[in-house]
């Protein structure tokens, strides 16, 4: 089992910036990937990105303003020139990668979520 914990969030003003982390902590082999999902109200949850050992991966929306960092099992998710409409809860996630008898096994699992709001 692995557990996610998120930190960081809040209230901002547009144009703003803000951090957000999450370390990974449990009994597993290693974390494959981890990244962050964001989910506004009524609406589906959205890739924000991921990243393995060094590849990144971003959603369209936030290319160029949000950068996606780890290090080792935590990741950071580092937001600027903050819009309104990246208000939404934040989940991070996480691959992680257990031994078993027959093989290695990958599960995916997500965090409580953590609010980001951006006023006007």
């Amino acid at each position: 089992q692995v557990q996610l914990v998120e930190s960081g969030g809040g209230l901002v003003q547009a144009g703003g910036s803000l951090n957000l982390s999450c370390v990974a902590s449990g009994k597993f082999f290693h974390i494959r990937r981890m990244g962050w999902f964001r989910q506004g109200p009524g609406e589906q949850r959205d890739l924000v990105a991921t990243i393995g050992t060094t590849k990144t991966n971003y959603g369209d929306p936030v290319k160029g303003r949000f950068t996606i960092s780890r290090d080792k099992n935590t990741v950071y998710l580092q937001m600027s020139s903050l819009k309104i409409e990246d208000t939404a809860v934040y989940y991070c996630t996480a691959t992680a990668v257990t031994e078993t008898p027959i093989a290695l096994q990958e599960t995916d699992y997500w965090g409580q979520g953590t609010q980001v709001t951006v006023s006007g």
